[in-house]
């Protein structure tokens, strides 16, 4: 059984044809690499954090409707855009320094409703 799964576990199946190696479930109705979309109600929210940072100022990115490749291509481009660094954690995307401003005009020429939240 271990060797099976070392190979990749059930693959075809004449019950349900194709199987996913991982949950060998049908292909179709495999969920392991299907993240579900997120839920919001559909406007990027741009924020300004300090807290546990040491003073440093943060713009954070809130519920942008993309998820995977796009999100990661999104964050870098945006942080090419502001010419600083910055990272992408867990579904929100984090820019040095107050940046809000310029992402909140770039953000709308690429079709998202944004809005600044917090002070």
């Amino acid at each position: 059984m271990a060797k099976q799964k070392e190979r990749g576990g059930l693959v075809y199946s004449t019950e349900f044809g194709r199987a996913c190696p991982d949950c060998s479930q049908p292909q179709n109705a495999c969920m392991c690499e299907q993240d579900p979309r997120p839920v919001g109600d559909g406007i990027v929210r741009l924020s300004r954090e300090t807290k546990g940072r040491g003073g440093k100022v943060m713009t954070l990115i809130h519920g942008v409707p993309l998820q995977g490749e796009a999100l990661k291509a999104l964050a870098k481009a945006l942080k090419q855009k502001c010419g600083v660094g910055g990272a992408l954690k867990e579904g929100v995307i984090e820019i040095q320094g107050d940046q809000r401003d310029v992402l909140q005009l770039e953000l709308t020429k690429r079709g998202f409703t944004c809005k600044k939240a917090g002070g």
